[in-house]
């Protein structure tokens, strides 16, 4: 009974520490080059799980046919009709102000995304598996926001 009433102290502590993994923030690293210049290959970031998703956060998400997770940026929102034409993104036949696109972003024919449905896109436009590729991406698939670098440590902070 005495070593139960000292081990008490961590038990609490490695139970806090896995619920707080498990349902509010944990680490994610980044795969490959598809958000340059915005985020590194090897990039380690804090995946936020209670985050509000909005235009442009960027998400970690999951699709069917890949089983590690991506990360891109929300682009459309639930309910609008996007397209790309001539390297400009439409949302309701209006120019995006797009200041995180890098490199030529192909045509994509319009869709409307359900009201569940978001459309990403990696901000390196060139090389990216985004919905041009897989489609809109029902919010379910969308494990949360990550903003934050905490390694390697010449990058911590918070992106955009």
């Amino acid at each position: 009974m005495k070593i139960v009433k000292s081990l008490m102290p961590y038990i609490v502590i490695v139970i806090v520490v896995i619920l707080i993994r498990s349902f509010i923030v944990t680490p994610v690293k980044v795969n490959g080059s598809s958000m340059y210049p915005t985020l590194d290959g090897g990039e380690i970031m804090f995946l936020n799980k209670l985050a509000k998703l909005k235009r442009f956060d960027i998400v970690v998400l999951q699709i069917d046919r890949e089983n590690e997770d991506l990360i891109k940026r929300i682009i459309g929102l639930p309910g609008e009709k996007v397209k790309i034409l001539n390297n400009k993104i439409y949302i309701n036949d209006e120019v995006l102000e797009d200041k995180y696109g890098f490199g030529e972003t192909n045509d994509m024919d319009e869709i409307t995304l359900a009201d569940d449905e978001y459309l990403v896109l990696g901000d390196n436009r060139k090389i990216s598996l985004d919905s041009r590729v897989f489609g809109a991406v029902k919010e379910d698939a969308i494990k949360g926001t990550a903003d934050f670098v905490m390694y390697p440590f010449k990058n911590f902070g918070k992106v955009e």
